[in-house]
């Protein structure tokens, strides 16, 4: 990847960070930490992977990502409104009831969404199940869900996982978004996952581990993961709760928890800063 598209990434991720704090703090609720940590993640996906078309949102060919860990739309809708499905103002609707943008993905009223998501572990069920119509339809579209390293808890993700294996959906790829951190504590602490890439590969899983904010390094996994026959790939993107903001940066209670307004002139400050370093480096 070229030193110019790393830098254009970067400015779109840090928009969109700026866009989903924004919104949270607009709304007074929402989920910040993972939301921060995701975002590098969803910027890689939809401005350099994804074969994707705003202006043919549900054209059949196209690849799919379903939101697994379902509450950081924040990032989500960010990203989406900045490739274009919807107009970035409409951002300022994010949880408000004038608006379709709930706290959760809403395939039916948001453009761009193509599954809605909320109860952890039923998003990458729904893409093992989109994965398998791919293959029995015989289509070349790839399948891509995110999940919450938190989310790992729920006994309905390795459910998906056995299934994605036994019917070697090689079209299916899966990233876990490894911030190390959930809604009451380290993942160490609630529930701990012990050695994560071993346990992927007893489920049939090819595995591959990204650094979660280096875009180069997730572009090379997911061009890694299309060339795996036969079995799913899974990324273990190890990425920085809270991260671009430094007060946020690895502090668990910033998980669902909305700025006060000295909070968010601090972090929109900080964002900013970052986005203008990034733009004066592009001259």
């Amino acid at each position: 990847m070229e030193p110019k598209e790393i830098r254009e990434l970067a400015i779109t991720a840090t928009k969109g960070r700026l866009l989903g704090l924004s919104a949270i703090h607009r709304a007074a609720s929402g989920h910040t930490g993972g939301s921060l940590s995701v975002m590098d993640i969803l910027t890689v996906l939809y401005f350099h992977e994804m074969k994707v078309n705003p202006d043919q949102p549900r054209d059949p060919d196209r690849d799919r990502l379903v939101m697994s860990k379902g509450h950081c739309t924040p990032a989500l809708y960010a990203a989406l409104a900045l490739r274009g499905f919807f107009p970035v103002e409409d951002m300022q609707l994010f949880r408000s009831i004038d608006g379709h943008y709930s706290g959760h993905p809403d395939m039916v009223h948001v453009k761009g969404v193509d599954m809605s998501t909320g109860s952890l572990g039923q998003g990458i069920s729904a893409a093992v199940g989109m994965a398998l119509a791919g293959k029995i339809d015989k289509k070349d579209y790839r399948v891509y869900a995110i999940l919450g390293d938190g989310e790992l808890d729920e006994g309905q993700v390795w459910e998906a996982a056995m299934s994605a294996d036994k019917y070697h959906l090689d079209n299916l790829c899966a990233v876990v978004d490894y911030n190390k951190m959930q809604i009451d504590g380290t993942t160490d602490d609630v529930m701990p996952l012990g050695d994560l890439a071993a346990k992927w590969t007893a489920f049939g899983w090819n595995v591959i581990e990204a650094d979660g904010h280096d875009y180069a390094a997730l572009a090379g996994a997911f061009d890694q993961a299309r060339t795996v026959k036969g079995r799913p790939t899974v990324v273990l993107a190890h990425t920085i709760k809270g991260k671009g903001v430094s007060f946020m940066e690895g502090v668990y209670t910033w998980h669902g928890k909305a700025p006060n307004d000295e909070q968010y002139a601090q972090a929109k400050g900080e964002l900013e800063a970052h986005l203008r370093q990034l733009e004066e480096e592009g001259k």
